[in-house]
């Protein structure tokens, strides 16, 4: 009897019949695995909402410039007149010092009869600017190079 009850717990033994649970070698390289995919995966997870606010700034300073061109054409083709003021009566949305918008910490406006800078600053301190020249020909200058949303270069600047 003995020897029979031995022989049916060794061959349950061997099939496999008895296991029930993970070893502990097993639950150790699944948390090893789990843990390499969670250093990898954290720090793109965190970039994004330096993104995001970067991305809020971009956006209202393209709404700031087709709101500039709305004030130069409402004054005859002239932008001395476009203030930050001005260009919110516009455009509703875009931040002002007693109006502020999530993301931006400044809206800044210099105009001349032909010319205009735009300077959206975002709350991470990246700059965003929109730069009109006397030619009509317009630019995008960002700052600080490779941080956020502003391309690494010797003169990045960015898309809207």
């Amino acid at each position: 009897m003995f020897l029979q009850n031995l022989r049916a717990k060794v061959g349950a033994r061997l099939n496999g019949d008895s296991e029930a649970g993970f070893t502990l070698i097993e639950l150790l390289v699944v948390m090893l695995i789990l843990g390499i995919l969670a250093a990898i995966a954290l720090p793109a997870f965190f970039n994004q909402k330096d993104k995001a606010t970067d991305a809020k700034a971009k956006e209202n300073a393209h709404s700031a410039q087709v709101a500039m061109e709305t004030c130069s054409s409402e004054q005859g083709n002239s932008y001395t007149a476009c203030t930050e003021e001005r260009l919110q009566e516009i455009e509703a949305t875009l931040p002002t010092a007693t109006t502020p918008a999530e993301g931006v910490e400044s809206l800044e406006v210099e105009s001349a009869d032909a010319t205009y800078t735009i300077i959206v600053t975002s709350t991470k301190g990246h700059a965003f600017e929109v730069v009109r020249a006397e030619d009509g020909s317009t630019t995008f200058p960002c700052d600080p190079p490779g941080e956020g949303g502003c391309p690494a270069g010797e003169n990045p600047e960015w898309t809207k």
